[in-house]
């Protein structure tokens, strides 16, 4: 994908990611609420949360990155230290999973008609985890034809450019 592809993929992507993290995912934990008590809804809840934290950090590096692509000025090395730092904290909230979880199965007594607030709260869960996997690690998202040319080619999925770019450069 040339510059002037990806330039205009980042005008329309990164206000779509933050869509998600400030609209979609937040509307979507309030319409669970709704639906299910909020003692039943803790480790789902956790699990928007995290997600929603991890969308925030997508945004903003894709909203970096296409200023940097337009010749904005950009704190290179501040931002590269926030997602340095916010990997870790997404490494530390991603331990707590299964905490939550527990303390979740302490909390209320369970039976198979609760098998659909569980089943929701570990997708929820399981979303954040592959959106920290596709930022920092390995790109999982493959949504256009430069991204499947590279698969075929190379019969691999992408390094995440948040993770060559914290790699490339040593903070």
């Amino acid at each position: 994908m040339g510059k002037q592809d990806l330039v205009k993929r980042l005008r329309w992507y990164y206000p779509l990611e933050k869509l998600h993290a400030f609209f979609t995912f937040p509307l979507l934990a309030i319409y669970f609420l709704t639906q299910h008590p909020f003692v039943r809804s803790i480790w789902f809840l956790y699990g928007m949360m995290l997600c929603i934290f991890i969308l925030y950090q997508g945004q903003k590096y894709w909203q970096l990155k296409l200023w940097r692509m337009e010749g904005k000025p950009v704190l290179q090395v501040k931002n590269l230290k926030f997602f340095k730092k916010a990997k870790r904290i997404n490494l530390f909230l991603i331990m707590g999973i299964p905490i939550i979880f527990a303390f979740q199965l302490l909390l209320v007594s369970w039976n198979e008609f609760h098998a659909n607030i569980l089943m929701w709260s570990f997708a929820a869960n399981l979303f954040a985890i592959l959106e920290h996997i596709n930022y920092y690690h390995t790109q999982l998202m493959v949504d256009n034809t430069s991204d499947m040319a590279y698969i075929l080619r190379n019969k691999k999925l992408k390094t995440a450019s948040l993770a060559k770019d914290l790699k490339e450069n040593k903070i």
